[in-house]
């Protein structure tokens, strides 16, 4: 059943056109990937979908409403929530205060929010000896998972990830995936926006791929990586091909 679903979206900067009718759709209980190079309009359809861009024409339709126009308070209270690129975790704060702001909707008293933000740290132990370290001083990879576990601790139907692995050291980037797995398993649907095209697509259900602003492609993993196309422009090529 789709959870989200992108009709003939449109997005202009003044006169420049960052997306041109792209239509996708992320079925629930799916991590989907939109794959493409810099510029290609990825990043501007995450931030469509969380009201942060708003779109010249187009419908976006979340769980059968349409949320073109509401804001992004709004929509976040509908169960989107976006982990934004470059962590973006508030210095002078704790991890633990970091994490608790993103439950701060109102509803939930300070005792639930605690016990979401344990639950978080059973999720992310690494970050646990950190609870009370203030965010800047932890590593780019703890503080990505920091600003995961503040985008989950909503309670969110569906998690925007814009580029979760951008200037990771490999093995970390391997934890962030592991990561993206197990929150798929609790019932989390995941749009993934990344650059490494390789561990996005070995975690994914169906992948769309972006170029210019227009959608270039769209299937299943397996069709993505097996077509050079793909391979040569986005995915390293045929040694990429090799080494799959």
């Amino acid at each position: 059943m789709s959870l989200i679903e992108i009709t003939d979206l449109n997005v202009r900067y003044g006169e420049i056109e960052a997306l041109r009718g792209v239509s996708l759709r992320v079925d629930e209980g799916q991590v989907v990937t939109l794959l493409g190079s810099n510029g290609a309009g990825k990043s501007t359809t995450l931030r469509a979908i969380s009201g942060l861009n708003r779109p010249h024409s187009g419908s976006i339709v979340f769980e059968g409403k349409p949320i073109v126009g509401l804001g992004p308070e709004a929509i976040a209270r509908l169960g989107i929530a976006q982990v934004p690129e470059g962590r973006r975790l508030f210095p002078g704060l704790t991890v633990l205060e970091n994490i608790m702001l993103g439950a701060s909707n109102g509803k939930a008293s300070s005792a639930a929010i605690r016990r979401e933000a344990d639950r978080m740290f059973e999720l992310f132990p690494d970050i646990r000896p950190f609870a009370n370290a203030l965010g800047w001083t932890l590593s780019g990879g703890q503080q990505q998972m920091v600003a995961v576990a503040r985008g989950l601790m909503a309670k969110p139907r569906l998690l925007l990830l814009d580029e979760p692995s951008l200037g990771l050291a490999p093995v970390i980037v391997q934890a962030v995936f592991r990561i993206i797995q197990e929150i798929r398993k609790r019932g989390t649907t995941v749009l993934l926006v990344e650059q490494n095209a390789r561990m996005a697509l070995k975690v994914a259900d169906w992948g769309y791929v972006l170029e210019t602003g227009r959608l270039a492609l769209g299937g299943a993993p397996e069709t993505l990586w097996g077509d050079a196309r793909v391979r040569d422009a986005y995915l390293g090529g045929s040694q990429a091909k090799a080494s799959a």
